[in-house]
C-alpha cells in the first residue's frame, strides 16, 4: 500500500541529511517539504527521527497551526503506528504530540486522575479497539437475543471511552472502526447465523455510524480502506500472532495519513478549492486544436465516458461545498465553447466560482485564482494531466497540493478521492451554497466599478445583517467557522460543538453569529463573537472572527455595535478584547485600534490586550440594516 496520489521521493537520504543540518528556523520547513512525498514505512521512520532530533517534544516556534496532543486508547499494540501519525500531521504543517496508554489500561487511564494520560492532557483522543477485544473469542451458541445484547455491550464499551474521553480533557474524539479480523462461517448469508462474530462486526460497524452522528464522534473508517485495498494491506495475521498488532507496520503511513486528514479538518485545514486543467483533463484532445467535433467527451468511446464521471466527481464535490475553479492554457474563447455547446459536458460555466484561460503560466494562473477568491494559495488542489505543468507548480508555489495523475482518466476520480484533500468532519447549508455565494461576491465586485465611490456603492447593496445568539440550528456553522477561519481571527481558538453549545447555555456570556445578506444574495453565517464575563465585571471578548468576503463593508462596526448592545443589556460597562496573532492573522493587527478600543499594553509572543469603555463607544455609520434573526 502506498500513498499513489504524491510523488515519489529523490535522494530521500541526501534529503534528511540537509534536515539535520538545517538550523533550526530553517528545519521544520524542510520537514514539512519531504513528507509531500510517497513515503513507505521505513522513509517515514526516518522523517519522523529527523523531526524528533530537531524539536524533541515542544513545537517549533511561531508554528502557523495549534499545536495537537493526541492520545491514542488501543486494545492492540499500536506504537508502530505513531511515526505515521507524526508525518501524516507535519504533512498538513500540523505538530502532533502523541502518547498510547499502556497495554489493556485505556479505562483505568481515563478514570484514574494521576495517570500519565491525565498529565498528558490530549486535545484529541483516537479510540481504536480492534475486534477480538470487542467481541472475544467464546464458541458459537447464542440465540439471536443474546447476540444482539453481546452486540449492544461492545457498542457501550465504545461509548464509555468517549464519554469518560469528553469528561476529562473536553476536546475532539475519533473512533476508528475495527478491522474485520473475523472469517465468514457461513460465507455470503453470514447474517443467518445470529452470533457469527464476522456478521456481529458488520453490524457494530453499521451502528457506530449512527451513534458517532449523534454524539459529534469523528470516525476513523479504516475498516473501509481495508475493503478497498484489501484486508492483507493492512492486517499481518503473523503479525498479530506475535506482536498483537492489528494494523502492521506496513500500512503505518497510510494510517497516519489518514489521522491527519481528521485532524486538519478539525482544525479548518483542509483544501477548499479545486482547480482544474481542461484539455486532456476534463476531456480527451486539445480543444484548440482538435475543434469541438473532435475532443472526446461522453458515449460513445471509453475514454470520452471516463471524462464523463470525472466531471461528475468534480460537480458532486462542488454541490457539497468544494469551490471549483479553471486554470487553462487557452483562449478564453475557445476554452468556453465545450461548456457552452457540447451536449455531453456535465460541469458548466456556472459550477465554476473562478475560470481562467489564458496564456500565462499556470502558477501565476494559480496567484490570480486564490486572488480572485480572497482564499490563500494553500487552500487549492491543482489537477493537470501533464507532468511538466504539475512539476512547474510544485517548484513554484509548493504550498499548493498537485496529485499526480494516473495517465488513464478512469482513474482520476479514485485517485482523487483517495488522496482525501477535501475531508470534511461536517457539513452545511452554507457549504452547499458555496459555490454560489463566491458567484455573488465576484458580481459584487463587477458592480463595484460602476459606482464613483465605495458609499454610494455600499449603499446600493441593501445589506442586512441578520444576527442572534447561538441555537441549534446554527451550532454546526458556528463551529465549522471557529475552526477553519485564519485570516480575520482575533484569538484563533478552536472549539468544538460540545464548547460552544457550552458558550451558548451560560449566562455569563454572550454569543453572536451574523448572516449577511444584499441584493445580490445571501453570503451565510460571515462573523461569530464569544464574550465572557469575568470576575472584576469586565466582558473579555474570547473569539471575534468574520469571513474575509465582507470585509471593507463595515460589518465588523455593525457588530461592534451589536455586542456592545448585548453586553451592555447585562450590566456590563467594558470591553476587553485580546489579538494574539499567527502567521495568518496579521490583517487583524490594528482591528482594536481602529474600533476606538484603547491599549493596554503587550499580552505576550507579540500579542495585545485592548479595552474599550461602551459607554464612550464611537458612533459608527454604516450602510447596513440591523435584522434580529430567529
Amino acid at each position: 500500500m502506498n500513498l499513489y496520489w504524491l510523488p515519489k521521493p529523490t535522494d530521500f537520504s541526501k534529503g534528511i541529511q540537509t534536515i539535520r543540518k538545517a538550523p533550526l528556523e530553517e528545519a521544520w520547513g524542510l520537514l514539512t517539504a519531504a513528507a509531500q512525498y510517497d513515503l513507505g514505512f521505513l522513509e517515514t521512520l526516518q522523517l519522523d527521527k529527523a523531526l524528533t532530533e530537531k524539536f524533541g517534544g515542544a513545537p517549533p516556534p511561531a508554528l502557523p497551526t495549534q499545536p495537537i496532543r493526541l492520545a491514542l486508547l488501543g486494545s492492540s499494540t499500536v506504537e508502530q503506528l505513531l511515526p505515521g501519525i507524526r508525518i501524516g500531521g507535519l504533512r498538513r504543517n500540523l505538530w502532533v504530540s502523541t502518547y498510547v496508554t499502556d497495554y489493556g489500561q485505556s479505562l483505568q487511564e481515563l478514570l484514574e486522575d494521576s495517570s500519565r494520560l491525565h498529565s498528558f492532557k490530549p486535545t484529541v483522543v483516537l479510540v481504536a479497539l480492534d475486534a477480538f477485544s470487542l467481541f472475544g473469542t467464546q464458541p458459537l451458541g447464542l440465540t439471536a437475543e443474546a447476540a444482539d445484547s453481546k452486540l449492544q455491550r461492545a457498542l457501550g464499551q465504545i461509548q464509555t471511552l468517549w464519554r469518560l474521553s469528553r469528561e476529562k480533557f473536553g476536546g475532539h474524539v475519533i473512533q476508528q472502526t475495527p478491522l474485520p479480523l473475523y472469517h465468514p462461517l457461513m460465507g455470503h448469508n453470514e447474517q443467518r447465523l445470529p452470533d457469527s462474530p464476522y456478521h456481529l462486526l458488520r453490524v457494530f460497524n453499521a451502528q457506530l455510524r449512527t451513534l458517532a452522528d449523534e454524539q459529534k464522534v469523528d470516525l476513523l473508517d479504516v475498516n473501509h480502506w481495508a475493503a478497498t485495498e484489501g484486508l492483507r494491506e493492512w492486517h499481518d495475521p503473523v503479525l498479530w500472532h506475535k506482536a498483537k498488532q492489528e494494523v502492521s507496520p506496513a500500512a503505518g503511513p497510510m494510517y497516519g495519513e489518514l489521522v491527519g486528514r481528521l485532524l486538519a479538518a478539525q482544525q479548518g485545514r483542509s483544501f477548499k478549492c479545486l482547480v482544474l486543467d481542461l484539455d486532456n483533463t476534463l476531456w480527451g484532445g486539445v480543444i484548440g486544436d482538435d475543434g469541438l467535433r473532435g475532443i472526446q467527451l461522453g458515449q460513445g468511446s471509453a475514454i470520452g465516458e471516463a471524462f464523463t464521471v470525472f466531471q461528475r466527481y468534480a460537480r458532486d464535490l462542488a454541490s457539497r461545498g468544494i469551490l471549483l475553479a479553471a486554470c487553462s492554457k487557452n483562449d478564453e474563447k475557445n476554452a468556453l465553447e465545450p461548456f457552452e455547446k457540447h451536449p455531453e459536458m456535465v460541469l458548466k460555466k456556472s459550477d465554476f466560482a473562478c475560470f481562467v484561460a489564458n496564456w500565462n503560466d499556470k502558477a501565476s494562473n494559480l496567484r490570480e485564482i486564490a486572488q480572485r477568491l480572497n482564499i490563500g494559495l494553500d487552500s487549492l488542489v491543482f489537477v493537470d494531466d501533464n507532468p511538466f505543468e504539475r512539476n512547474q507548480v510544485r517548484g513554484a508555489l509548493p504550498m499548493v497540493a498537485v496529485p499526480e495523475l494516473p495517465e488513464d482518466p478512469a482513474l482520476y476520480p479514485a485517485c482523487l478521492a483517495a488522496a482525501g484533500y477535501f475531508e470534511a468532519v461536517a457539513l452545511t447549508q452554507d457549504d452547499r451554497d458555496r459555490t454560489e455565494q463566491y458567484r455573488q461576491n465576484l458580481e459584487r465586485e463587477k458592480a463595484q466599478d460602476s459606482f464613483g465611490n465605495m458609499r454610494d456603492y455600499l449603499e446600493s447593496l441593501g445589506m442586512e445583517l441578520v444576527w442572534g445568539p447561538f441555537d441549534a440550528l446554527s451550532l454546526p456553522r458556528v463551529t465549522q467557522l471557529i475552526n477553519k477561519t485564519n485570516q480575520f481571527n482575533l484569538t484563533t481558538r478552536r472549539y468544538s460543538e460540545e464548547d460552544t453549545h457550552r458558550f451558548a447555555a451560560d449566562p455569563a456570556a454572550v454569543t453572536l453569529r451574523c448572516r449577511l445578506t444584499d441584493r445580490f444574495g445571501d453570503n451565510g453565517i460571515i462573523g461569530v463573537i464569544i464574550a465572557v464575563k469575568e470576575r472584576d465585571g469586565d466582558w473579555d471578548i474570547d473569539t471575534w472572527l468574520m469571513s474575509c468576503r465582507v470585509l471593507g463593508r463595515g460589518v465588523e462596526q455593525a457588530m461592534l455595535d451589536l455586542l456592545a448592545q448585548e453586553v451592555s443589556s447585562r450590566g456590563g460597562k467594558r470591553l476587553v478584547g485580546r489579538y494574539i496573532p499567527t502567521p495568518k492573522n496579521g490583517m487583524v493587527r490594528g482591528h482594536y485600534a481602529g474600533l476606538g478600543f484603547a491599549a493596554l499594553g503587550e499580552n505576550g509572543q507579540g500579542g495585545t490586550r485592548w479595552a474599550l469603555e461602551i459607554a464612550s463607544k464611537k458612533k459608527f455609520d454604516y450602510p447596513i440594516q440591523l435584522k434580529k434573526g430567529n
